[in-house]
């Protein structure tokens, strides 16, 4: 409804929806050959998505420190009100290895959403011959999360993997910033701007709203 009355293109409207309701740049660059988006209308969305990004990674913990919030709070609320995985995990993990462990679960958990959406997109929009790719890390988090509770692992190979969890999300946030160029800001129009920021400056408040509320 919003960016119908912003008169925003409907494909771009149900990208910067997906990608702030589930996860990001992935339900974007998903969901974009799905509704025949536009290159320039994808990669507007995408450039906005990762700015967000990086504000709540710069912003959130000062937050959470500032309100005083637990580890359970803050990790729910990153999952609910961070749009990319990566950035959610990161974020979390500056305030604590309890709210990075609750954020991923939680966040992952949201991610599965992508795939009814897709399917009826789909359906929607009447794509032929383009299939519906699951996102490889939600396949690879639940191999692993099956594999942690029914395998008793080595401590070696439990600290070996923490390790390389993090180096990996090191390396994913550098290759998200190196997808935020200056061509990208400036094909976002000020409507987009609007709708996106809007959405997500409703959506992140009311969050935390609930999260301190409900959650000891």
């Amino acid at each position: 409804l919003g960016y119908r009355l912003l008169k925003l293109p409907p494909s771009q409207g149900l990208l910067v929806t997906a990608g702030s309701a589930i996860c990001g740049g992935t339900a974007v660059v998903t969901l974009s050959p799905i509704i025949n988006a536009k290159p320039l209308e994808t990669g507007a969305v995408l450039g906005l998505i990762f700015t967000m990004n990086a504000i709540a990674l710069l912003t959130f913990p000062t937050i959470g420190q500032t309100l005083d919030l637990s580890q359970a709070q803050f990790g729910i609320w990153s999952a609910l009100a961070i749009h990319d995985t990566a950035s959610v995990v990161a974020t979390a993990q500056i305030y604590g290895d309890e709210a990075a462990q609750i954020a991923t679960t939680l966040k992952l958990g949201r991610t599965l959403w992508l795939i009814p959406t897709a399917l009826l997109l789909s359906l929607v929009y009447r794509s032929k011959g383009k299939g519906i790719g699951l996102p490889p890390f939600v396949v690879l988090f639940v191999g692993a999360s099956i594999i942690g509770s029914t395998l008793s692992l080595p401590a070696a190979v439990l600290t070996g993997a923490a390790w390389l969890s993090k180096a990996l999300l090191v390396l994913a946030l550098f290759m998200i910033g190196l997808e935020i160029s200056v061509a990208t800001l400036r094909s976002i129009r000020p409507k987009l701007f609007l709708f996106a920021t809007g959405l997500w400056c409703l959506v992140a408040p009311c969050a935390l709203i609930l999260v301190t509320a409900l959650v000891p």
